[in-house]
């Protein structure tokens, strides 16, 4: 893919991204503050990577998945997790106990590994190998982790209310922190199975 064509795809993924964003903050299901603690770490990523991006550019593998993961925020943001309905639906109809979109969304969130690796073997001195993979593997489930302490502290250091409950998104499951990582995982390891992708993007990228 040409640099000019990759910058097109990309334009038309952030335009993509941004008119999910305005339908998300039209009429929240659970309020503003639900939705502000939901979206802002997605939304200070985009506006990072929009700053960055004629600085350091990524593949338009990782800009998918970006895009992908984004747009599944802005969708939990809106709704709350608990409340997506496609996945209530799912609940009903299978007589589930909980609406899954949070651990969906989790699982997908192991994508994230893909963006990682592509970081670091072109920021750092690590090669494409099992090594940078595992690695990349432990700062996902890292950055997981951190989200999740950030969950705990909200209702620490804050009131345990009804948008602290929605942001949590717990649905009464005390494991719900524990079932999270692991789908993370799982979805990160599942995810190197496509990393001969990636790899096929970044040796075109230096061609």
């Amino acid at each position: 893919m040409s640099h000019k064509k990759g910058s097109w795809v990309h334009l038309f993924l952030l335009l993509i991204v941004i008119l999910v964003l305005i339908w998300s903050l039209i009429k929240p299901v659970e309020g503003y503050g639900v939705l502000l603690m939901e979206i802002s770490p997605s939304v200070l990523v985009l506006l990072f990577l929009i700053a960055r991006y004629n600085h350091f550019r990524f593949t338009t593998v990782s800009y998918v998945i970006i895009a992908l993961l984004v747009i599944l925020t802005f969708i939990g943001g809106h709704y709350s997790y608990a409340k997506v309905p496609l996945f209530t639906w799912i609940k009903d109809y299978f007589d589930l106990k909980r609406n899954d979109y949070d651990r969906f969304g989790h699982f997908l969130k192991g994508l994230m590994v893909i963006v990682i690796i592509e970081l670091l073997v072109r920021k750092t001195a690590l090669l494409k190998s099992k090594t940078t993979n595992f690695i990349a593997v432990c700062i996902v489930l890292a950055i997981g982790a951190l989200y999740e302490i950030i969950e705990w502290l909200s209702t620490k250091l804050g009131h345990e209310g009804k948008s602290t409950k929605d942001f949590l998104g717990m649905q009464g499951d005390i494991w719900d922190s524990q079932k999270d990582m692991a789908l993370l995982l799982v979805g990160s390891i599942l995810s190197l199975f496509f990393i001969k992708i990636l790899y096929k993007g970044l040796d075109k990228s230096r061609q």
